[in-house]
């Protein structure tokens, strides 16, 4: 058969009706109220959140470096980060923490496996990575290009998809921060 002869058969047959099973959330009693689509979008981010955790630990245990929390790795990298030397708070803010003992715990597990080094200023204590440190991020970017960068590709993802992805999360934590501010004040 022709291309031609084909397409009029696929426009001939019957449409299939379209199902509606309802948003996918996790909990139903939060999809009840005024935005089912707010419940479909955290439960996006549970499972989203969960899978990059769990993402985090798997890449950074295949370079080399095991038996980290997602926390402690992205600790590392943001110590990392423009090879500059961090406080504790600067690192809470970039990764929007607001305890800053589970960052100081990460940190002084980094110190004991030397991943990271400390280095007192005064008052404060600056946060860097070790040699040991670089070469394990380097590896676990080559990981993340071997087994993440190229699976994106096949889903057939742009990278300014992605870039407007990253914007809309972004915003999104503003106004869940927001909120939140608003919650603490009830």
């Amino acid at each position: 058969m022709s291309n031609k002869t084909t397409k009029n058969l696929e426009s001939e047959a019957p449409a299939k009706p379209k199902r509606k099973i309802g948003p996918i959330v996790s909990s139903a009693h939060l999809a009840s109220g005024r935005s089912s689509e707010l419940s479909e979008l955290e439960f996006g981010l549970i499972v989203a959140s969960n899978a990059f955790n769990r993402w985090m630990i798997h890449c950074a245990s295949a370079a080399g470096i095991p038996d980290m929390s997602p926390l402690d790795v992205l600790v590392l990298h943001s110590s990392n980060h423009r090879s500059r030397a961090k406080k504790v708070s600067d690192i809470c803010m970039v990764l929007n923490i607001e305890d800053t003992h589970t960052v100081t715990y990460s940190l002084k597990k980094l110190l004991k496996q030397e991943l990271v080094q400390s280095e007192k200023r005064g008052k404060e204590t600056f946060y860097s990575v070790t040699d040991k440190g670089a070469e394990r991020c380097k590896v676990y970017s080559e990981v993340r290009e071997n087994c993440l960068v190229d699976s994106l590709k096949t889903l057939g993802f742009a990278k300014d998809d992605l870039g407007e992805v990253a914007v809309l999360l972004r915003g999104i934590s503003g106004l869940y921060d927001q909120a939140a501010r608003s919650a603490a004040s009830l």
